[in-house]
């Protein structure tokens, strides 16, 4: 018998239960950084607002982690959370638009692409949106511009300092110009917020692109972006090939943004409750001013164009 006989009758003698069992990991325990690689205990990443411990890279969270990050315990209380789209225009590409509705509602649990409420903030009272991106992108169509112009209008009745957090690919193609009549319209309403002397405050997350960044996302009296989130209207590529010319490497980021004057602060999301609560106190004396000068003020009609309701319903 050779040497290597000897070793693989060896080899065979020895009993399976010596091996060493494979160990299992439960699915969900660990997070692998898509910046740095880094494997991060879940829990631990959630306690850090899922915000990468070893390179501070910021994960996408959705409205309802945002909400929890944002507003105190017990607080929030949801409106206009009824509202639901239609298919006004019949849109059909790979599938009817009612039917990616439907998939899109079943999967995330929400009926559009963006959730608003009021809430209280290290107990100062807002009115809050935030856009869900993994509903279609978080797009605007109808419901979205109108459940944002509600709040806008429900923070200035109430004398409520408004924030939206912003999360989207930009106007939804399905409902065409009812979609980009959403720009006009809740700009309009953030007019008369600003007229009645109210505060708005944009927060920039990732992505943050088209019609949303060319209407609501860039008119806040303050505008907070998350760290290396994209800003941007259109792709980069579009631009390149566009203009026949090279963009700068951190174009189309939060930072970039920054240094050319289009974004307040940049904040981490661990510091951004905080952040808010403090801006907010700041302008109390302003926001108690505009109180006392806009009392006489007549509530904004909630249905600023009419011909619209048909893109969307209330639900039973």
């Amino acid at each position: 018998m050779s040497l290597f006989d000897w070793f693989a009758n060896r080899r065979k003698s020895v009993p399976n239960s010596q091996e060493r069992p494979e160990r299992e990991i439960a699915d969900g325990l660990w997070n692998k950084c898509e910046s740095c690689g880094a494997l991060s205990y879940t829990k631990d990443l959630r306690a850090n607002q899922m915000v990468c411990l070893e390179c501070g890279h910021h994960i996408r969270v959705y409205s309802d982690d945002r909400i929890e990050q944002l507003i105190d315990a017990n607080t929030w209380m949801p409106i206009n959370e009824g509202l639901h789209a239609t298919d006004p225009l019949k849109f059909r590409d790979r599938k009817k638009y009612s039917d990616r509705l439907r998939e899109f509602q079943e999967k995330t649990g929400h009926l559009d692409a963006v959730e608003t409420g009021i809430g209280q903030l290290e107990t100062l009272p807002v009115a809050l949106g935030v856009m869900e991106f993994q509903f279609i992108g978080g797009s605007m169509g109808s419901v979205v511009g109108e459940k944002l112009t509600r709040l806008i209008e429900h923070g200035t009745r109430e004398h409520l300092p408004v924030i939206i957090v912003c999360a989207s690919g930009g106007a939804r193609m399905q409902e065409g110009m009812l979609s980009l009549m959403q720009m006009a319209k809740i700009s309009g309403a953030l007019e008369r917020h600003r007229e009645a002397r109210q505060l708005y405050i944009a927060i920039l997350t990732h992505p943050t692109t088209g019609g949303v960044t060319a209407s609501f996302a860039m008119l806040g009296d303050i505008t907070i972006a998350e760290p290396k989130a994209t800003v941007a209207f259109t792709g980069g590529r579009v631009i390149e090939q566009t203009l026949r010319e090279k963009l700068p490497e951190n174009y189309q980021t939060s930072e970039y943004s920054f240094a050319h004057g289009f974004v307040d602060l940049i904040v981490p999301r661990t510091q951004l409750k905080k952040t808010l609560a403090q801006l907010i106190s700041l302008h109390q004396p302003q926001l108690s001013l505009g109180r006392s000068q806009s009392e006489e003020l007549e509530p904004p009609d909630t249905h600023v164009f009419p011909a619209q309701t048909h893109a969307f319903e209330l639900s039973p």
